[in-house]
């Protein structure tokens, strides 16, 4: 079974060609960062705009790439939430288009749990699996996954691919936004993860005791609020009238230290929400998985535990298509398709 996978939740434009839901025959992504950079932030009205003129040519190159045409497709799989509502559409429509002049069966996505089946996608370009994907389902299934990006913070529990409940999320900053937010503080630009990424391994991350919120006792809810303004204040008082360069925190020390701060809690709750399920594997999706020290630290922690850790390759972490052709392939396999009057949600499905 071919499926053409179509993501558009938030500022990347995305096709995919998936085979049997693990297979990838294409991988297509028009990023709209550069648009979004000067604003320190994604714009909507810029982002659907800009979805608009990239959605049928990113469709093309995906189908070309994959050597195939909309004949040997056989279903669409799109993005139709979480995410920015006028970027949902441009995706929806463009499906439900498609879906109806080819009379071909149409399958709606959702986008946080389509970041959980990103761990089984195999490359066809590689000369083995991406992500340990020559495992079946059952030596993947049940996990505990953390799923971090700069829209959601959530961790789940997924007895299947196409199974999961959620087991904590976000309450007001997810862990993406709050590095977005705090490198805008320190300018060092948009987006933030990568660079700060970048900066904290030149630093000392026990420099600066940066707040770390676990709410209430036994909560796997997120708060990243309290250390966004932490940061904020802390920036503004280092730099300070009558303060002498001397006397600064070196700028790498201050990243590594707020990248520690946002790691540790997600680590700490994500070991808690294993415990509390006796998972044998944790997984990360989304794109603050991309994080390295996040994946060093998961995996000390996941090896004290004595459970497995699943980390699938930073291009299927961020925003791709080809994730929610995969999970498609399951859900159209179970006939759970969708109608023609599918509507864009910007809403978590609970």
């Amino acid at each position: 079974m071919i499926l053409l996978g179509i993501e558009s939740s938030c500022d990347e434009t995305a096709a995919a060609v998936v085979a049997d839901g693990r297979l990838v025959l294409s991988n297509v992504v028009a990023s709209q960062t550069e648009l979004h950079r000067k604003y320190g932030g994604v714009v909507p009205e810029i982002a659907s705009r800009a979805h608009i003129e990239a959605i049928v040519p990113v469709i093309d190159q995906a189908l070309a790439d994959a050597g195939v045409d909309l004949d040997a497709i056989d279903a669409i799989a799109v993005c139709n939430r979480p995410g920015l509502v006028g970027a949902l559409l441009i995706g929806v429509s463009a499906a439900k288009a498609i879906a109806w002049a080819r009379n071909k069966p149409l399958v709606a996505v959702d986008h946080v749990r389509a970041h959980i089946y990103a761990y089984s996608l195999r490359d066809k370009a590689a000369a083995g699996p991406v992500g340990n994907s020559r495992e079946t389902d059952e030596q993947v299934f049940p996990c505990v996954v953390l799923v971090a990006s700069g829209g959601h913070t959530l961790i789940l529990h997924a007895a299947s691919p196409t199974k999961c409940t959620i087991l904590g999320s976000t309450t007001d900053d997810a862990a993406g936004e709050a590095f977005d937010k705090a490198a805008k503080v320190l300018g060092l630009g948009y987006p933030g993860g990568p660079v700060i990424d970048r900066i904290a391994r030149e630093g000392d991350p026990t420099a600066v005791d940066f707040p770390r919120s676990y709410l209430k006792p036994g909560s796997l809810d997120f708060s990243f609020s309290g250390l966004k303004t932490a940061v904020l204040y802390y920036w503004k008082g280092q730099n300070g009238r009558g303060r002498e360069p001397s006397e600064r925190v070196p700028l790498p020390d201050v990243v590594a230290s707020l990248q520690e701060a946002i790691v540790d809690v997600l680590v700490d709750k994500t070991m808690f929400a294993a415990e509390r399920t006796r998972a044998a594997r944790v997984m990360l999706g989304g794109g603050v998985a991309c994080n390295s020290r996040l994946r060093a630290k998961m995996q000390q922690a996941a090896d004290k535990l004595g459970v497995r850790l699943l980390l699938p390759p930073p291009k299927y972490c961020t925003d791709n298509a080809a994730m929610v052709a995969g999970l498609g392939y399951h859900l159209a396999r179970a006939g759970r398709f969708a109608a023609l009057d599918l509507e864009a949600k910007p809403g978590l499905i609970r």
